[in-house]
C-alpha cells in the first residue's frame, strides 16, 4: 500500500463528512476549504483559483466524488513529497471532520474511549482496511488487531463476545466499519473492565507497532563510543534505523543508528559487570549494548536482524509486508475453498450420473429378469401344448383313419405354431443383446471413472513440477546470497587496503612529529644559549663598572677596613657623572637582553650582540 493510497483513505472519510445529505456531492465551497487545508498539511503551494478552474463547464451545484478524484490527483495527491509532511497531522484534519459527524459515543457510558484513542483506532481501522470503498475491515484483521492489543495489555481476547458481535448480519455481508467497530470497542466487552490508563497504554503500543513501524522499543544500556562508559538509554528500532534517546519521552535523541545490509548482530559474553550483552556491527562503528535478561536479549537481536533483512528486501514496513501475506493467504484459502467447492460439484454430478446409470442398469436387470420369466412361461405353455399335441396326436393316430385331410391341416397349424415360436426365441435373443450393450456401458462409465482419476493424478504431478520450481526459485536465490557474499568480501579487501594507506599516513605524520620534536629540542638549546649569553653580559658589564669606577680628588682610603672618612663628591666631578652615565647604560643593556631572551634564532643572537656593543661603549 503506498503513499496515495494511505491519503486517499483518509481524505475519503473528509470528503463524506462535509457530505451531509448523504448524497455523494459536496459544494465547491466546502470543496476549496478541504483542499487549502490539504495543501496545509501536506506542505504544498494552494492554488485558490484551480478548483473553479478545473469546474469551469459545471454549474454551480455540489461536486460529486468521482469529479473531485482528478482535482485531487492532479494539483493535491501529484505534488506531494514523501518526508515533506507529518503524516499524523493529514490523519487529524480528515478525523476531525469525520468524527464531529459520525463519531458519536453516549456520554453516560464509562468504558468510552478517549478522543486519543479513538483517533488512534480509526488509524488503525484505515490501515488495515482493505482497498475498496466503502472502507471495511474483514473479521480476519479485527480479529489480529484485538489480539495485538490484548497481548500488550496481557490479557486473553474475549472470542464469544467477538463472535456475537460477527454473527450480526450487516458485519457478515460487509464486514467490520469504522464506527461499528469504535461502538464494539466503547461497549467494554471486549477490553473487560481493563483500566483505562492500562488500555489507552496498549492501544498507543499498538498504534506506535502498526502505524509507526515501530518493530521494538525499550531500556537497554550501551556503552559509549568516547568516554567508553555505560549508560541507560531508550531504544527505539524501525526498518533501517535505530535510535536512542534519554528517556521514554523521546524529546532527546541522542542519536541514530543506520541499518543497511552491511550491518550485523554478534552476542558477546558477560563482561564489565554487564550481563546479557550483545553488538550492532556497521562499517564504520560497533555499538555494544546490555539487555535485563536472555529473553530480552533474543528479542532485541531477532527484532534488529528482522528490521536489517526489511531494508534489504527494500521494505519500509513490516505490518504492511505482514498485512499483504495475510490478504494473499485469504485469498489463498478462498480459492482452495472454491476449488473444492467446484470439485465436490463435479464429484456429485458424477455421483448422479453414477446413479442414474445404476439406476438404468436396475431396470435392465428388472426386464431381463421379466423377459426370463416370460421365457419360461412360454417354455411352460409350450410344454403344456406339446403335451397336448402328443395327446392330440395320439387321439389323431387313433382317429388316422378318420380323415386324411384333417391331419394334414392340423400339421400346417402345427408348422405355423412353430415359426411363430422361432420369431418369439429371436426377439429374446435381441432383448438379450441390448441387456449386453447395457452392461457394455457400465462398463464405460467405469473406465470414465478411471481416466478421472488420472486426471487427479496428473493434477498432483503438476503441483510436484511447481514445487521442484519452487526448489530452483530458493536455489536462485542462495546463488544470490553467495554472490553477496563475495561482494562483501570484495568491499572488506577495499577497507583493508584503506587502511594500510591510513596506517603509511600515521607513518608519515609520526615522522613529522619527531621532526618536530628535534626542531623544539634545538630552539631550547638556542634559548639556553641565550640565557647563558645574558648572564656573561651581566657579568661583564658589573666587571666594566668596577674597572671604569674614577677616584675623586683628595678621596683617602681608610685604614682598618672602616669607612668613617668617606666623603661624596660634587655634581661636578666629570668622574661622577661618568659612573652615572655607566650605570644608565647598564641598566638599558640589561632591559635589551631581557628582551632579546623571548626571540628565536638567529634574530635573538642579533639583538643580543647589538645590546652587548651598547654596553661596552664609552661616551
Amino acid at each position: 500500500m503506498d503513499l496515495r493510497s494511505e491519503l486517499l483513505k483518509s481524505i475519503w472519510y473528509g470528503f463524506t463528512a462535509l457530505d451531509l445529505e448523504k448524497s455523494g456531492k459536496v459544494s465547491k465551497s466546502q470543496l476549496k476549504v478541504l483542499s487549502h487545508n490539504l495543501c496545509t498539511v501536506l506542505s504544498i503551494p494552494h492554488d485558490p483559483v484551480a478548483l473553479e478552474e478545473h469546474f469551469r463547464d459545471d454549474d454551480d451545484g455540489p461536486v460529486s466524488s468521482q469529479g473531485y478524484m482528478p482535482y485531487l490527483n492532479k494539483y493535491i495527491l501529484d505534488k506531494v513529497e514523501e518526508g515533506c509532511f507529518v503524516k499524523e497531522q493529514v490523519d487529524e484534519l480528515c478525523w476531525t471532520l469525520t468524527a464531529k459527524k459520525n463519531y458519536k459515543p453516549e456520554k453516560d457510558n464509562k468504558n468510552v474511549l478517549p478522543a486519543k484513542d479513538a483517533f488512534s483506532l480509526w488509524c488503525l481501522f484505515n490501515f488495515l482496511s482493505e482497498d475498496k470503498y466503502p472502507l471495511v475491515m474483514v473479521p480476519d484483521e479485527v480479529e489480529y488487531l484485538l489480539k495485538k492489543m490484548c497481548m500488550a495489555m496481557s490479557v486473553e481476547l474475549n472470542c464469544v463476545e467477538l463472535e456475537d458481535f460477527i454473527s450480526k448480519d450487516t458485519v457478515q455481508q460487509n464486514g467490520f466499519t469504522v464506527w461499528s467497530f469504535l461502538e464494539m470497542m466503547n461497549s467494554g466487552k471486549v477490553t473487560r473492565g481493563m483500566d483505562q490508563k492500562i488500555t489507552s497504554m496498549a492501544i498507543e503500543e499498538v498504534y506506535r507497532e502498526i502505524v509507526g513501524d515501530v518493530l521494538k522499543e525499550g531500556y537497554l544500556w550501551k556503552k559509549g563510543q568516547l568516554r567508553r562508559n555505560w549508560k541507560e538509554r531508550w531504544f527505539t528500532l524501525r526498518p533501517g534505523t535505530l535510535a536512542y534517546y534519554t528517556s521514554e519521552e523521546r524529546k532527546e535523541r541522542q542519536g541514530n543508528i543506520p541499518l543497511d545490509g552491511d550491518c550485523c548482530v554478534e552476542v558477546l559474553p558477560d563482561r564489565d559487570g554487564k550481563r546479557c550483552m550483545f553488538c550492532l556491527k556497521t562499517l564504520s562503528k560497533t555499538y555494544e549494548m546490555s539487555a535485563s535478561d536472555t529473553k530480552q536479549r533474543q528479542e532485541w537481536t531477532a527484532a534488529i536482524q528482522t528490521a536489517i533483512r526489511l531494508h534489504t528486501e527494500g521494505k519500509t514496513s513490516l505490518h504492511k509486508d505482514l498485512k499483504l501475506k495475510r490478504r494473499e493467504q485469504r485469498e489463498q484459502r478462498e480459492r482452495r475453498r472454491l476449488a473444492k467447492e467446484e470439485e465436490l460439484q463435479r464429484f456429485r454430478a458424477l455421483q448422479e450420473e453414477k446413479e442414474h446409470k445404476l439406476a438404468e442398469l436396475e431396470l435392465l436387470k428388472e426386464a431381463q429378469r421379466q423377459a426370463q420369466a416370460l421365457l419360461e412361461q412360454d417354455e411352460m405353455r409350450r410344454r403344456q401344448q406339446h403335451d397336448e399335441m402328443q395327446q392330440a396326436l395320439e387321439v389323431q393316430l387313433r382317429e388316422a383313419e378318420e380323415s386324411r385331410a384333417s391331419m394334414q391341416a392340423e400339421m400346417i397349424l402345427k408348422e405355423e405354431e412353430a415359426e411363430r415360436q422361432r420369431k418369439r426365441i429371436k426377439e429374446l435373443e435381441g432383448l438379450q443383446t441390448s441387456l449386453e450393450e447395457a452392461l457394455h456401458q457400465e462398463i464405460k462409465a467405469r473406465q470414465d471413472e478411471e481416466v478421472f482419476r488420472y486426471a487427479q493424478t496428473g493434477l498432483l504431478s503438476e503441483e510436484e513440477e511447481k514445487m521442484k520450481a519452487l526448489m530452483a526459485l530458493q536455489d536462485e536465490q542462495e546463488e544470490y546470497i553467495r554472490k553477496t557474499q563475495r561482494e562483501k568480501q570484495e568491499l572488506r579487501q577495499e577497507m583493508e587496503n584503506k587502511t594500510r594507506a591510513l596506517e603509511e599516513a600515521q607513518r608519515q605524520l609520526e615522522e613529522v612529529r619527531a621532526n618536530r620534536h628535534r626542531v623544539d629540542q634545538d630552539v631550547v638549546a638556542a634559548q639556553r644559549k641565550l640565557r647563558q649569553a645574558s648572564t656573561n653580559v651581566k657579568h661583564w658589564n658589573v666587571q666594566m663598572n668596577r674597572l671604569m669606577r674614577p677616584v675623586g680628588p683628595g678621596e683617602k682610603r681608610s685604614s682598618g677596613g672602616s669607612f668613617s672618612s668617606f666623603q661624596i663628591p660634587s655634581q661636578r666631578d666629570p668622574g661622577l657623572r661618568l659612573r652615572q652615565r655607566s650605570e644608565g647604560q647598564d641598566e638599558e643593556s640589561k632591559e635589551n637582553v631581557d628582551s632579546s631572551g623571548a626571540g628565536l634564532g638567529c634574530e635573538g643572537e642579533r639583538r643580543l650582540s647589538q645590546t652587548s656593543n651598547g654596553g661596552m661603549d664609552i661616551p
